[in-house]
């Protein structure tokens, strides 16, 4: 049987992805008027994809390769579905070629490139080989097809120190590692080939000149089937931790315009190599002299949105009428750049303990409205869970204004005015990053983060006045919802009297300091007493969350959530988490053993570093985790030894199982 035209028009689409890209291009697709198929795990059914789509089509297990990444049952769920066009978002399958070949022998349109153009540039090894038969200028480096051990030692060498291994499938950091010296690759080499394996399915690597300080450029492209080929200007993703992109903006602020124009050319030289249909990206890496290729990603960024703000194009909709067959809507000198775009990624981690991916439920989720230049693209809700099996991404904010200043400032506004409680996120350090004296003046380079690190991961100040009245307020307002009394009822927990007046004491422990607060009530005003000093004292509960807390006669609001004796607070002073100590003394914090390794977060234990008895440093390595598709080295909290390994590689822990004891050096 002839199979149909890659390029046709459709009615229902498929979305071969998860989190918040499938809810992106729902809203596309919908807003185009097409059905919606939805795919899923079993961690997934509750998911927000799940329920924006207008079908949903279980996969498998939770696992990745049990059902996001098994080809065939994504195609059989566009069988049952009756979808005649795919998505495949980014990540997950979306620069496989296997995957787009199999949509095409299955008779459905593939939202991409076709598998012949996704294999000559989906892989960075023979990307960079057709870039350099077409003159596009690369970063010395090795991208052969001889994998040994010896051969990709002899490329290093050559190349000189440092050098970048890289997983040729790769993308977001994973399969990644800087190596300074010759004794450090083949451990890099091992660890980059098992991350990548697991993220992609492929552990090719190539190795390439380490560019020191450098900056990151990338140039969005789209091509028709009718030979049609633009590009919507640069983005700058300079921003990164582990080689992952965390702040990325658009237009570059490091390009005047003979430059810009210098890279977009060079894109389009670059994606007219293969006669390329359908959104992807030409990456480029710059020294601060010149512009080198370095990959080209086959696919939808998930930086994409700034580009949409500073042009005014929806991308999706671009790939979707691409798919159809239809002409670009748009002529390379018919395109506008309009002001400037920022975004920043919202994460469930920790920027404190390394960016340890955090994993529970979401007890409590708030984004600012989307107006006045704002844009959130979220994947998540109140009451989801953050699964241990998929990526940390949660969210994007995002901001456009006229001037870069100007949409930094939106930018920090809306991350400000976002809260989300149940797991550990970095947004606490993207407000710092983002308000950085160097990333305001444009003084980045790829390494900025790791070098100011400490200053991003400040802990919160100590609560004053307003968030020790607000934590008070916070537990008499989470009280008077427990009681089943009339909330306008005098006899609530604050304590109404005829007559006299009565206090309470109050303890908030925040870290290793507490603070005391008494709340004075009866007959007449609230008041608290901090010290020798007594404020005048009222509050309300409103509709946006919080609370309208009102201090010696200033007037503010405040979200604040309540969760057993652990408060969070927002105030007009930054973020606060107190615990609200017991009076009984029944809540002291349980203490564990510090002679032993715990998983921090459920994973798979992929290597074993450190043998029993082996003698240790401080910050030895003892084992490798792989969590949320990315390796985690745990490692000794002190000098000592090894006792005894309670793991294999292989093993599926589960969070705070015991892994390895230390005896601590005498």
């Amino acid at each position: 049987m002839a199979k149909r035209p890659h390029y046709r028009r459709f009615s229902t689409l498929l979305i071969a992805n998860r989190g918040e890209i499938a809810c992106r291009v729902i809203r596309s697709a919908r807003a185009m008027g097409l059905r919606t198929v939805a795919v899923y795990s079993e961690a997934d059914r509750d998911a927000m994809h799940v329920g924006m789509a207008d079908d949903a089509v279980l996969l498998g297990p939770a696992p990745a390769r049990d059902s996001y990444l098994d080809i065939e049952k994504v195609i059989d769920a566009a069988r049952k579905s009756g979808a005649e066009g795919v998505h495949p978002g980014y990540g997950f399958l979306s620069e496989n070629a296997g995957f787009a070949q199999a949509c095409a022998d299955a008779g459905l349109v593939f939202v991409g490139p076709t598998a012949a153009m996704m294999t000559a540039m989906g892989t960075k090894s023979d990307a960079k080989a057709l870039m350099q038969k077409a003159g596009v200028p690369l970063v010395p480096g090795y991208h052969g097809d001889a994998q040994d051990e010896a051969t990709l030692q002899g490329a290093a060498d050559r190349i000189g120190y440092p050098v970048l291994v890289k997983a040729s499938a790769g993308g977001g950091g994973r399969g990644m590692r800087i190596v300074r010296s010759a004794a450090e690759l083949t451990p890099a080499i091992v660890s980059a080939r098992r991350e990548a394996k697991a993220a992609f399915g492929d552990d090719r690597m190539l190795i390439e000149k380490y560019v020191e300080s450098p900056r990151h450029i990338e140039v969005q492209v789209i091509g028709d089937s009718h030979g049609n080929l633009v590009s919507l200007f640069e983005r700058e993703c300079t921003l990164q931790r582990r080689h992952q992109k965390v702040i990325e903006e658009a237009p570059s602020p490091t390009l005047d315009a003979a430059q810009r124009d210098k890279v977009c050319e060079a894109a389009r030289k670059a994606a007219s190599a293969v006669s390329y249909v359908g959104a992807g990206t030409v990456e480029f890496v710059s020294d601060g002299k010149d512009v080198f290729f370095i990959e080209m990603n086959t696919r939808l960024q998930v930086e994409h949105p700034v580009t949409e703000l500073i042009t005014g194009i929806d991308l999706v909709e671009w790939q979707l009428r691409v798919a159809f067959g239809e002409k670009l809507p748009l002529t390379q000198d018919q395109i506008r750049l309009n002001g400037h775009a920022i975004e920043a990624r919202v994460y469930a981690e920790n920027p404190n303990k390394s960016f340890m991916p955090s994993v529970g439920r979401i007890k409590t989720w708030h984004t600012p409205p989307e107006v006045d230049g704002l844009r959130i693209d979220a994947g998540y809700r109140e009451g989801d869970a953050v699964s241990p099996n998929y990526d940390a991404m949660l969210a994007k904010i995002v901001a456009w204004a006229p001037t870069r200043e100007a949409a930094i400032c939106r930018l920090n506004r809306g991350i400000e005015e976002t809260d989300v409680r149940g797991v550990v996120t970095n947004i606490p350090f993207l407000s710092a990053l983002v308000t950085h004296a160097d990333v305001r003046a444009n003084a980045v380079d790829t390494g900025v983060i790791e070098r100011h690190l400490q200053d991003l991961t400040q802990p919160s100040a100590a609560p004053g006045e307003t968030e020790l009245a607000a934590s008070v307020a916070a537990v008499l307002l989470a009280e008077s919802k427990m009681s089943p009394t009339d909330q306008a009822s005098p006899w609530r927990t604050a304590g109404w009297m005829v007559v006299g007046r009565r206090r309470r004491r109050f303890v908030f422990r925040q870290g290793q300091a507490e603070h005391a607060v008494t709340f004075v009530y009866g007959n007449g005003p609230y008041e608290i007493r901090l010290g020798k000093k007594n404020l005048a004292f009222a509050f309300a509960a409103d509709d946006r969350e919080g609370m309208i807390l009102t201090l010696d006669g200033i007037r503010s609001h405040v979200v604040f959530v309540v969760d057993g004796r652990e408060l969070y607070l927002r105030t007009r002073n930054g973020r606060f988490e107190l615990h609200w100590v017991d009076p009984f003394g029944e809540d002291d914090e349980e203490q564990t053993g510090e002679d032993r390794i715990v998983a921090p977060l459920p994973g798979t234990v992929v290597a074993l570093l450190a043998e029993e008895g082996a003698l240790l440093e401080k910050g030895a390595p003892i084992l490798t985790l792989e969590v949320m598709k990315m390796e985690q080295t745990l490692r000794a909290p002190y000098a000592g030894k090894l006792k005894e390994l309670k793991c294999k590689v292989g093993d599926i822990v589960q969070e705070g199982a015991e892994l390895a004891d230390i005896e601590p050096a005498a």
